[in-house]
């Protein structure tokens, strides 16, 4: 009987902790849900430099982006291949900073970085410095699944290029158009050789954050760097923890400018704040990216989301090319503050 008694309170008591610990544990994200935000830089863009034209087709080529992620996780498919799906349009289009549209370096040619992370497994892979790498997120990714590295740059990276036949090269001018050219030329005229003067009005980087059926998150960003930079220099969008970020809870795109990206961490430290302190995502976004950059003396934005699909896109520079999919399905661009 006294046996008994105690084998009793034993499962009694191994229940109560279970109870508890179940109590205790977050709850896991809803299966099925996906989301997917997307952003094409950051900067000061003039609502009356921007003609009809230019808004429709900014617009539309925000939303191809968007179409071609979702794609991807409305099939199923995984958050790093929507993120891939979703950067390669916007790298396909001269409107933005990166692939095709990157701006020019100051002598006249193009450097390229681009960096791609999966949350739950935290496999990550990027690039720096590549001039003749048509899609450098592509590139990011043959990194991380096909080497035993997580970044490449300059001729050795292009040199791994050789070796995957998925990825085409081509020559540096195929990255050249004309307001770069024209925006190269600007900058040469006002720079004073100071670093605070390369400092462009708009960035133009850009990158994706998603989710899928299964929760998992991924992040990727990619960019032709800053106007007129010099001695080969490599900002925050290839460096993880820096520019890109993803773990089991949260992912972040960054847009900004980059030096002060990488002293801050801040794609990690938004994540850190929401899986160390708890705090919501959209709290972490706003405090790193206008807070503690601005405090630092830098600005830009960011894109953010978490495992239940909340999205944050704070910035602090007039405009951020942006857009989103909500796990309900509401969609929407916006370039400015007011949009």
């Amino acid at each position: 009987m006294r046996r008994t008694l105690s084998m009793l309170f034993l499962v009694s008591s191994m229940g109560l902790a279970m109870n508890t610990r179940a109590q205790d544990a977050p709850e896991p994200p809803q299966a099925g849900r996906t989301a997917l935000v997307i952003h094409g830089g950051a900067g000061f863009v003039p609502r009356e430099s921007l003609g009809d034209d230019d808004l429709r087709d900014i617009h539309a080529t925000l939303d191809q982006a968007l179409d071609a992620g979702n794609a991807v996780l409305a099939d199923g498919g995984a958050a790093l291949d929507a993120v891939q799906a979703a950067i390669r349009v916007l790298e396909e289009s001269p409107r933005f900073n990166a692939g095709k549209g990157a701006v020019f370096n100051a002598v006249g040619g193009h450097e390229l970085d681009a960096s791609l992370m999966e949350g739950h497994t935290r496999r990550a892979g990027a690039v720096a410095g590549v001039s003749t790498v048509r899609s450098p997120i592509l590139l990011a990714r043959a990194v991380m699944e096909h080497s035993p590295h997580v970044m490449m740059a300059g001729a050795g990276a292009e040199a791994f290029a050789d070796t995957r036949p998925e990825i085409e090269r081509v020559e540096n001018s195929w990255f050249d158009t004309e307001h770069r050219r024209r925006a190269l030329e600007k900058a040469r005229q006002a720079s004073t050789g100071s670093a605070d003067d390369d400092a462009p009005a708009y960035f133009g980087t850009v990158g994706a954050v998603a989710l899928d059926r299964q929760g998992h998150i991924a992040a990727g960003t990619s960019t032709g760097g800053m106007t007129n930079k010099r001695f080969g220099r490599v900002g925050d969008a290839p460096v993880i923890g820096a520019g890109t970020w993803a773990d089991a809870g949260c992912g972040v795109s960054g847009t900004g400018w980059g030096e002060y990206y990488i002293r801050n961490a801040v794609a990690h430290d938004i994540c850190a704040r929401v899986a160390y302190r708890g705090d919501r995502l959209v709290d972490a976004a706003e405090e790193v990216v206008n807070r503690i950059v601005t405090t630092a003396g830098g600005d830009g934005g960011a894109i953010a989301l978490d495992r239940d699909g909340n999205i944050a896109m704070p910035f602090n520079t007039g405009s951020m090319f942006r857009g989103w999919i909500r796990p309900d399905g509401s969609r929407g661009t916006a370039i400015h503050e007011a949009d």
